[in-house]
């Protein structure tokens, strides 16, 4: 590896044994390729011991040992089909859930499995998948494993919010179009139940109205970005629907779907948007979370 290419930040994938996890590892390739930057291949070893006895130390030394034969298929793997890419690969001890955290700090973007087994167990209040994309500092795409990739559809959607627009998702959304040479869909759902009229005397909103001035905002953020990406065709849509119905529809035809993490303070982020959340329990395509800006 070069230094120029040493100086960009790496797009890092958390791998475990098994081979649905060569998909995972092509994405990431592909998302590395897409944006010019190395590939980090990342095994972490559940540490389930002190560390302390003889036993301890025997069993995590063969669990490295293990992981390091997974990791280094994997990057011979990645090497093979994605020959433009640097690539590189690591095994180390751990708590899954944190060291990915720890490493979100220095890295572009982070690629894990829907659901964690093996170097990546499921926890008792989710996936380690759901723990980083809760917490982490750059943005996490969470995919589903399949048999082979399809072939990816030029066209990306991000679900806005227009009560609480995230800039970063938006802005990471027009990116990822860009790289991607593809269309880009602006999502808003108008419909909430608690604007229905409840009782004797009560008006129902003007549905009508919603729809005209959501329009309005995200035709601004499009405006807004029009100059930094001209490349980059954006469609707008609002519906009367509930968001996560929205987004997980929209999902089925496109080849990213982009939704933005809740949490837009400086205190930690303890859960992610329950929009957010379904989608990302329910998507078909891949589903980038991008965390509020943390960095200084």
């Amino acid at each position: 590896m070069n230094n120029a290419t040493a100086a960009v930040a790496p797009v890092l994938v958390g791998v475990e044994q098994g081979s649905p996890q060569q998909d995972i590892v092509r994405y990431a390739a592909q998302q590395a390729r897409l944006h010019h930057s190395p590939l980090h291949i990342l095994h972490v070893s559940q540490t389930t011991g002190s560390g302390e006895g003889n036993a301890d130390r025997e069993s995590e030394a063969a669990s490295e040992t293990r992981g390091a034969s997974v990791v280094e298929s994997f990057k011979e793997l990645a090497r093979r089909e994605y020959p433009d890419v640097a690539v590189s690969a690591e095994t180390v001890s751990g708590r899954p859930a944190e060291v990915l955290l720890e490493r979100s700090s220095t890295t572009s973007s982070l690629v894990l499995g829907h659901r964690g087994s093996g170097g990546f167990p499921r926890l008792p209040l989710g996936s380690v998948s759901w723990q980083v994309a809760t917490h982490a500092e750059c943005p996490v795409l969470v995919i589903r494993p399949h048999e082979s990739l399809p072939a990816p559809e030029r066209r990306v959607a991000v679900g806005v919010d227009i009560a609480d627009i995230s800039e970063e998702a938006l802005d990471q959304a027009y990116t990822e179009a860009a790289a991607r040479g593809a269309r880009l869909e602006l999502l808003h759902a108008n419909f909430h139940f608690s604007e229905l009229p409840t009782g004797p005397g009560m008006i129902a909103p003007d549905f009508k109205a919603l729809d005209e001035s959501a329009r309005c905002i995200l035709e601004t953020a499009a405006a807004e970005r029009r100059e930094r990406f001209p490349e980059v065709p954006t469609d707008i849509r609002v519906e009367r629907v509930r968001p996560s119905t929205l987004l997980t529809e929209a999902s089925q035809r496109v080849a990213l779907l982009v939704v933005g993490s809740h949490g837009r303070t400086g205190l930690r982020r303890l859960m992610l948007g329950s929009v957010s959340a379904e989608t990302l329990h329910t998507a078909s395509c891949p589903v980038l979370v991008v965390p509020p800006a943390t960095r200084a």
